[in-house]
C-alpha cells in the first residue's frame, strides 16, 4: 500500500484516505466494502477533530480563552508580591532592562509556541504576510489581563504612567508564558 521510503511521519491522513479509495474500488465483497466505507468515515472523523493530528494551524476563541486562563492561573499569585512592585520602578529606572524583559517575554512566547516540541504549531495566514497571529494574541492577552487585574485590584494607580507601564511588565511577562502554554498544552486542531 503505501510506499517502502515512506516513514511513520511521511504519511498524511491524506494518503491513508486514498488507499482506502483505492482499496474500496478493488474490493468485490459487499461486506468489505461496507467496512472500507466505515474505515474511512472513521479516518474523516479523526482527521477533522484532532485526535489523530497533533498539528495546530488555526487560532480560535477557544484558544483564546485558554490563553487567558493560562495567563491568570499562572500571573495571579504575582499579583499580591510587593516585589512585583519593586521590580517594576527598577525598570522604569533603567529603560534598556525594561526593553529586554519585554522582549524576553516575546523570545519565551515564539519558543514555548514554535521552538519547543510541546505541540506542532504551524503559522497561518500572518499578519502583514509575516507576523504570526498566535504570539500576537497570546501577548496582547496577557497585557491586557495584567493591566486590568493590575489596576483591579489596586496595585497600579497609573499616576505615573511609564512607572506603572514597567510594573504591568513584570507580571505580563510571567503571564505571557502562562498564556502560550495554556493555549497549547490543553490540545485542540
Amino acid at each position: 500500500m503505501f510506499g517502502s521510503d515512506d516513514g511513520p511521519g511521511d504519511v498524511t491522513m491524506t494518503d491513508l484516505y486514498d488507499q482506502l479509495e483505492t482499496l474500496e474500488e478493488t474490493v468485490d465483497d459487499p461486506a468489505e466494502r461496507t467496512e472500507v466505507r466505515r474505515t474511512k468515515t472513521v479516518v474523516d472523523r479523526l482527521s477533522h477533530n484532532g485526535t489523530v493530528s497533533r498539528v495546530i494551524t488555526e487560532f480560535t476563541g477557544r484558544d483564546k480563552a485558554e490563553a487567558f486562563v493560562g495567563s491568570v492561573v499562572i500571573g495571579m499569585p504575582l499579583l499580591v508580591e510587593d516585589g512585583v512592585i519593586e521590580i517594576g520602578e527598577f525598570l522604569a529606572e533603567t529603560p534598556a532592562f525594561f526593553a529586554v524583559n519585554v522582549g524576553l517575554a516575546v523570545a519565551m512566547v515564539v519558543g514555548i509556541l514554535y521552538v519547543a516540541d510541546f505541540r506542532d504549531v504551524r503559522i497561518t495566514d500572518p499578519y502583514l504576510g509575516v507576523i504570526p497571529r498566535r504570539p500576537v494574541w497570546v501577548l496582547a492577552i496577557a497585557f491586557a489581563t495584567a493591566a486590568a487585574m493590575m489596576t483591579l485590584w489596586g496595585r497600579v494607580d497609573w499616576t505615573d504612567l511609564w512607572v506603572s507601564l514597567c510594573q504591568v511588565s513584570v507580571i505580563f511577562t510571567a503571564m505571557a508564558v502562562g498564556g502560550s502554554l495554556g493555549d497549547i498544552l490543553p490540545g485542540e486542531h
